[in-house]
């Protein structure tokens, strides 16, 4: 008996060991995805057989899933597999408050109408707009700058954000440069998912933040695998309430997430 116990008490140790390192795994998938398993060895400091190990698992549990995406280059091949967190995986991230507050503002809605819904997501995107502002001011002038200071808000504040500059080449016109907004996690995702209208208002607050009129292409709560924004960044910023880049004043016509899908 006492060799069983000795063998089990060195299993457990190893099995936390495997635990953690899976966890690595899925952080780096949330926080850089789409990735691919070549570059979350690369990321991480693991074999390759070591990294597959760990998507197959996660592959299993059904929080991540394998995006096929286009090689870059010239050469023609098949599509790479790259990984990102599945729907599943986004809701295994949320908060237990999330369904009292779907269920508080679905009779809110009942009571006082949609608008009161929107009314209190303006009020809670306000807090956010007037925290990022100064910073994103400090950037100046330029939207590509202005994004990036937006980027590094996001994820201090848990979303998970990056920013990826497109350039246009000839012959297509500078002014068609853009940068793409990504937040790989939501933290009410499952919110947005019933009332929309947060994803619009987050939007209109990113268009006055950057100061120009942008276009939400995906949300993770329309099923896209990242939220995505897309800035552009060929044509000079307007001028408003937060300083010298502040958005124009047809928010109206902002895109939403009905034009959206991933």
């Amino acid at each position: 008996m006492a060799p069983k116990a000795a063998s089990a008490a060195v299993a457990f140790p190893a099995a936390d060991v495997e635990e953690r390192t899976r966890d690595r795994v899925l952080g780096a998938v949330l926080e850089h995805g789409p990735i691919s398993a070549a570059e979350l060895g690369e990321l991480l400091g693991f074999t390759p057989a070591a990294v597959r190990r760990h998507l197959d698992h996660l592959s299993r549990d059904g929080v991540i899933e394998v995006k096929r995406a286009a090689r870059a280059g010239a050469g023609a091949g098949r599509p790479a597999r790259r990984y990102v967190l599945s729907s599943q995986g986004q809701s295994s991230l949320g908060d237990d408050y999330l369904d009292i507050a779907t269920s508080a503002l679905r009779r809110l809605s009942e009571m006082a109408g949609p608008e009161s819904v929107r009314e209190f997501a303006v009020e809670r995107f306000a807090t956010m707009e007037s925290r990022y502002a100064p910073e994103i001011n400090e950037a100046g002038a330029d939207i590509t700058a202005r994004a990036q200071a937006l980027s590094e808000a996001l994820s201090r504040d848990g979303f998970v954000a990056s920013a990826a500059s497109i350039e246009a080449k000839a012959p297509l016109p500078a002014a068609l440069s853009s940068v793409q907004l990504c937040q790989g996690h939501c933290p009410i995702q499952q919110l947005a998912a019933e009332f929309p209208v947060f994803c619009d208002v987050e939007t209109e607050v990113f268009s006055r933040l950057v100061g120009v009129d942008v276009r939400r292409l995906s949300t993770l709560a329309r099923g896209g695998h990242v939220c995505t924004t897309h800035i552009p960044t060929g044509r000079p910023a307007a001028k408003g309430p937060h300083g010298p880049a502040a958005a124009p004043d047809n928010l109206d016509e902002v895109s939403n997430h009905l034009q959206e899908r991933p």
